[in-house]
């Protein structure tokens, strides 16, 4: 082999992907073309970790809460909802937990005369995944870091898939019952959200997240990048993840965005922003009916990226109407985020509702109706 050929095949092999295609052999062959993942859109699911309380929780909870019956529903653990129920995307709400054992005691576990949780993982240090803490707890995946695990194995084996969004919404304790013995959550001030990104690099390096450092081009704010040059490739971001703060509190999004981060430099992160700020690359429209479907559809179309829902508990797993859901696919949302992935959640409330893509009912994802003008054929996942 000449020197100049060795050259060459040592440059062809650092440029090489896992099962040994290059760049440009991946891409010509890729399904999705040249899609941005804003020209693409799929389901994911609404508290994708929430397990609904046990009979003896409940009685407490109706005698509390005039709306506990929207918190009966259960989801899959994470990989299932992925694998088998086609959900690309999930929403976890996050506690901090710094010293660990925070939540391990819930006021209403010990109301209901349940004996103690046994789970090693409520006693670890970090963050912790539940719904209403005291209250509303079960969680398929207690810790954040251990949710993130079952996310990130998922994601190995199917190296493939489009770029999964984790939406993530920062919760504070009940003041309510912080006064009734409850616990007390520490503030989402700069440092807290210092951690909260650390952790997720834990399990997550940034070469397999899509963030603003991403996007972002010398010069220019994020939103700037965004609207000029928009999102990345489908095809340039398979097997990874992205990050979305659910939050639209201004004082956690500040407390996030300080330090000289106002486009959200070095973060993993992306806000629940609004046009003409610095950061803004993503937003959340959760009520897509009415006024708001033409809305979203301006957002996408100038190139942000949309979350909104298909259903709220549990109104349409009641009725079995789907407009809520027409209207959500039609606007364009790429996340669109349901309770009620597959038939037969809803049979309990009395309806066949379920939440699904048109078509094709293995399909996982889908070009987007308003920003994809040229849709490959076939399936956009491989």
């Amino acid at each position: 082999m000449t020197a100049i050929a060795a050259v060459t095949a040592l440059s062809s092999a650092a440029q090489a992907r896992p099962g040994g295609e290059s760049p440009r052999q991946s891409h010509r062959a890729d399904p999705a073309g040249d899609l941005k993942l804003t020209q693409i859109q799929a389901m994911a699911t609404h508290n994708s970790y929430h397990r609904e309380a046990v009979l003896p929780e409940q009685k407490l909870m109706s005698q509390h809460d005039p709306n506990w019956q929207t918190l009966l529903y259960s989801h899959s653990s994470l990989p299932v909802q992925f694998e088998r129920q086609r959900a690309r995307g999930i929403e976890l709400d996050v506690f901090p937990d710094p010293e660990g054992g925070l939540y391990a005691d819930p006021l209403i576990r010990r109301q209901a005369g349940l004996p103690p949780l046994t789970d090693p993982d409520w006693k670890k240090p970090g963050f912790k995944v539940l719904h209403w803490a005291d209250f509303d707890y079960r969680s398929t995946c207690v810790t954040l870091r251990g949710c993130l695990r079952e996310v990130k194995e998922w994601s190995d084996s199917r190296p493939g898939h489009v770029a999964v969004p984790v939406l993530l919404e920062l919760k504070r304790t009940d003041p309510r019952l912080e006064e009734l013995g409850g616990a007390k959550s520490p503030p989402w001030d700069t440092a807290m959200l210092d951690a909260l990104d650390a952790e997720i690099r834990s399990v997550f390096p940034d070469q397999e997240t899509v963030t603003a450092d991403d996007i972002r081009h010398r010069g220019e704010t994020l939103e700037q990048s965004v609207l000029k040059r928009g999102w990345p490739r489908v095809r340039d971001t398979r097997g990874q993840v992205m990050f979305f703060m659910d939050n639209d509190a201004r004082d956690i999004q500040d407390a996030y965005r300080a330090g000289g981060r106002e486009s959200l430099q070095g973060r993993v992160l992306f806000t629940d922003s609004e046009p003409g700020r610095a950061d803004a690359a993503f937003m959340k429209v959760n009520d897509p009916t009415g006024a708001n479907k033409a809305a979203i559809r301006d957002l996408v179309g100038r190139g942000y990226f949309v979350r909104t829902r298909s259903d709220v508990p549990l109104e349409q797993a009641s009725s079995g109407d789907t407009g809520m859901l027409r209207d959500a696919l039609a606007s364009g949302a790429q996340m669109v985020s349901t309770d009620f992935p597959v038939p037969g959640l809803a049979a309990r409330y009395g309806s066949d509702y379920v939440a699904e893509l048109p078509g094709d009912r293995e399909r996982t994802v889908r070009c987007n109706p308003v920003t994809a003008r040229r849709c490959p054929g076939g399936a956009l996942e491989r």
